[in-house]
Formats: C-alpha cells, sequence, structure tokens
C-alpha cells in the first residue's frame, strides 16, 4: 500500500519507472522541529525526502537525471542520519530511511522513485526510535534482509526482516545488542564481510563488548569481538582481521 498522503513532485519533468530508471542518490530536505524527540543530538528532523533518478540508465546518449521531492504529511518525520542507498534481490535501488510517525514512533522504511515500496510497522508510541545497520542477503538465501536495532536505549533487540516483493516479513530478533547511545549523531558499527558471508556488528546491551551477529538457517549467531571503548571501537570492527 502506498502512503496515503505520500506527495510525489517532480521537480524537473516527468520520471519514467521501469528497469532501466534507477535511483541515482538521495538525501533528505526540509528540516523541520515538529517532532522535539531529539534522540539524534538536536531537535530537527526532516519532512521530505530528494531523489536523483537517471531515466535513461542505459541509453547511449547518456544518463537523463530527474529530481523527485517525498514529502511526508505533518504527522510524520524523517528522523535518521542520512538516507542509504540499497538494493533489491534484483539489482534495483532503493532508499532505506528511518521514518517516524508523531505518535506512533519510528518504523524502517524503502522507498523508490514511485514512492513508498515496503516497510515495517511502527513501533507503537511516540519517542520510541530504531537505529539501522544494513541490508543485504544475510543468510545467502538471494533474498535481501534488513538490519536494525530496535530502541536501542531501551529495547535493545537485533531485529532480521527479509524483502519479499513489497512487503517485509521478520526473520528473526534477538536481545541484549545496541548500536547507539541518546544524543548521538552517528550510529557506530554495520556490516561486513570477511570472506564467510556478511556480519553484523553491534554491542552488547550493557556496552562492554563488541559482538559480531550472522543469521544462519533462520537463527541469530554471535561471536565476541573483545572490549567496546568508545563509538570508535564499533568502527574499528567492520574492518576484517
Amino acid at each position: 500500500m502506498r502512503l496515503a498522503a505520500l506527495i510525489l513532485a517532480l521537480l524537473s519533468g516527468p520520471v519514467f519507472a521501469g528497469p532501466y530508471s534507477v535511483i541515482t542518490s538521495a538525501e533528505y530536505s526540509e528540516p523541520t522541529g515538529r517532532y522535539g524527540h531529539g534522540i539524534l543530538g538536536d531537535a530537527i528532523e526532516w519532512g521530505a525526502l530528494v531523489l536523483s533518478v537517471n531515466t535513461c540508465a542505459d541509453c547511449a546518449t547518456g544518463p537523463q537525471i530527474k529530481t523527485v521531492l517525498i514529502r511526508l504529511p505533518d504527522t510524520r518525520v524523517f528522523e535518521d542520519i542520512a538516507p542509504r542507498l540499497i538494493h533489491d534481490e534484483n539489482g534495483q535501488p532503493l532508499v532505506m530511511v528511518v521514518e517516524t510517525d508523531l505518535k506512533l514512533g519510528a518504523r524502517l522504511a524503502l522507498y523508490d522513485q514511485t514512492g513508498l515500496r515496503a516497510a515495517t510497522p511502527f513501533i507503537g508510541q511516540s519517542h520510541r526510535w530504531l537505529a539501522p545497520i544494513g541490508a543485504a542477503d544475510l543468510d545467502g538465501d538471494g533474498s535481501i534482509e534488513i538490519a536494525y536495532i530496535d530502541r536501542p536505549h531501551l529495547a535493545k533487540r537485533l531485529r532480521i526482516w527479509r524483502l519479499i516483493g513489497d512487503k517485509l516479513a521478520l526473520v528473526a530478533q534477538m536481545n541484549g545488542l545496541t548500536n547507539h547511545r541518546i544524543g548521538w549523531d552517528h550510529i557506530p558499527g554495520g556490516l561486513r564481510n570477511c570472506g564467510t558471508g556478511p556480519e553484523m556488528i553491534v554491542a552488547t546491551g550493557d556496552w562492554r563488548g563488541l559482538i559480531a551477529a550472522r543469521l544462519v538457517d533462520g537463527q541469530i549467531t554471535t561471536t565476541d569481538l573483545g572490549r567496546y571503548t568508545d563509538s570508535q571501537s564499533l568502527n574499528a570492527a567492520l574492518n576484517c582481521p
């Protein structure tokens, strides 16, 4: 289902969605203080998402770039650091964002150039947030999985969802993991692949240890990577030994 209140405005001509129309970049715009949560260090969030779209990706004459503005209704914001460009199982670009409802809290959403492609449920309560880890084929089954920490300051729950068409289906979850402290303007850690498949780099819920988590046969397994010292130690763990 497309977001009913979503406004799609074409700023520089028509965009034709199709196999040769691809998103090349994305950024947030229209800063707003209408939410006031401040989980990322200030009270400014974003009201719109701007996509650059190449509508002729295989043309001999070169790319034809159009701009698409996706504006949220006044009851929602993008409560995020930056949009992330990922790819579906067919290699088509999607934009992964944290989208927050002022009453229902955050959800993870995927957009393409036509609007909302898929989203998790909202957490269900205002001032409740999630911190993305990344997106990849985490278990080698050919599908794309999306990973984030649900309420990294409260629930501290790793959740993994699989993109199936225009839906996200919950695959696995594990408590006791986190990747963000209140007020940080960054989300450390993320995904790495040291030759044996993707690993999610996070911290233990008590901020004492570094963890590499993997999705194996529908279950999350973990490996201890040593002591957590600061957010840079999470980023350093992205480097393969």
